[in-house]
């Protein structure tokens, strides 16, 4: 691989992390403040208790958690530093 093609996964990994941190944290702001009114509504739709809703909430910011780090920064970062290795040759 060229230089160039690594700078181009690098710059996509790394703002793929972002990108998905953003939505979390987007997730995250308006599902706690609405929890109340968005756990009723989706209890009422898929027959499922409010205390499993809340689960399937904190399952799913938890795996899209350790998506971000694990699949998108680490070899981001793990890029970036290839990179700069190469270039101080």
């Amino acid at each position: 691989m060229t230089l160039d093609s690594l700078r181009l996964w690098r710059n996509i990994l790394l703002r793929s992390a972002a990108l998905c941190y953003a939505f979390l944290l987007l997730t995250a702001l308006i599902w706690l403040p609405l929890s109340d009114t968005w756990t009723g509504l989706t209890s009422r739709w898929y027959h499922i208790a409010p205390e499993t809703v809340h689960n399937i909430v904190i399952y799913f910011l938890s795996v899209a958690k350790f998506f971000a780090i694990f699949v998108l920064l680490i070899p981001g970062l793990a890029l970036h530093w290839t990179i700069k290795r190469e270039m101080a040759k």
